[in-house]
């Protein structure tokens, strides 16, 4: 089963969907602000990836957060900043066959998909 999780307004979240769909790709949408998160797939993607590549620092989300969020961050403070505000989320994650991969390129897209 593929899984893309992102928000629908998102340009990028957009683009993955679009070449999903163009190349009859079939895959599950799951949009972080309807369906929420679970702690145990957050879990698993710090696994994999570690928070460093899942918690986005460039967006006014990250900028918002009060200094006391973003001073000493770790795993810990990481992941139940992005169970709150899931918008911190580096967008989108794609599931594929067990792995995890963030953000939209299409030549990584193609190489997951060959």
């Amino acid at each position: 089963m593929i899984t893309l999780y992102g928000i629908p307004n998102c340009n990028t979240v957009s683009k993955a969907r679009q070449w999903l769909t163009d190349n009859e790709i079939d895959y599950q949408f799951h949009n972080f602000k309807k369906d929420g998160l679970e702690q145990e797939t957050l879990n698993q993607w710090l696994d994999a990836l570690g928070w460093e590549v899942l918690l986005n620092k460039r967006g006014t989300t990250w900028r918002k957060l009060p200094d006391d969020k973003k001073a000493d961050i770790d795993r810990g403070k990481a992941a139940a900043i992005m169970l709150e505000n899931t918008s911190i989320i580096k967008r989108p994650v794609l599931e594929v066959s067990g792995s995890v991969h963030v953000g939209f390129k299409i030549e990584q897209y193609q190489s997951i998909f060959k």
